[in-house]
């Protein structure tokens, strides 16, 4: 790979036992999302702004998008991430489908965590596996 080259989106996609109605709340309210992922103060509006307690410290987010009870996203952090829940009605069911885009460069360093894009994107990527698989499945399932 090119170090110059674009990173790719993180995605990651899920089958919930859960009607869509359900699974929006657990992620477009702050204590839904706090159950699964991390403390905040999110609010569905577009336009709002909020942060996310990371490890690193509060994350400025902005609210992007919200389309009830089909998609929502944010912009998160300073380094032109984007977020986006993408929620698709199966009846009783709900595919969930999370994307984490906006990567720059993979040589380009990530300020608050001080390393490489690349180097961020692939531990991310795995922890994206375990908040979605197992974090939200728990929280709208359990």
């Amino acid at each position: 790979m090119n170090s110059n080259e674009q990173l790719q989106d993180i995605t990651q996609t899920i089958i919930l036992n859960a009607s869509i109605q359900k699974v929006w709340e657990k992620v477009s309210t702050a204590e839904g999302i706090a159950a699964w992922f991390m403390p905040n103060d999110f609010e569905a509006k577009e336009g709002h702004e909020f942060h996310i307690q990371s490890p690193f410290g509060p994350s400025p987010c902005k609210v992007l998008e919200i389309d009830e009870p089909n998609r929502l996203s944010f912009a998160w952090d300073t380094d032109g991430w984007i977020v986006t829940f993408i929620l698709k009605d199966l009846g009783d069911k709900t595919e969930f489908t999370l994307i984490h885009g906006g990567w720059k460069e993979a040589d380009s360093k990530i300020s608050k965590a001080n390393e490489k894009s690349s180097v961020i994107r692939d531990r991310m990527s795995k922890g994206w596996v375990g908040i979605v698989n197992e974090n939200l499945k728990k929280a709208v399932e359990g």
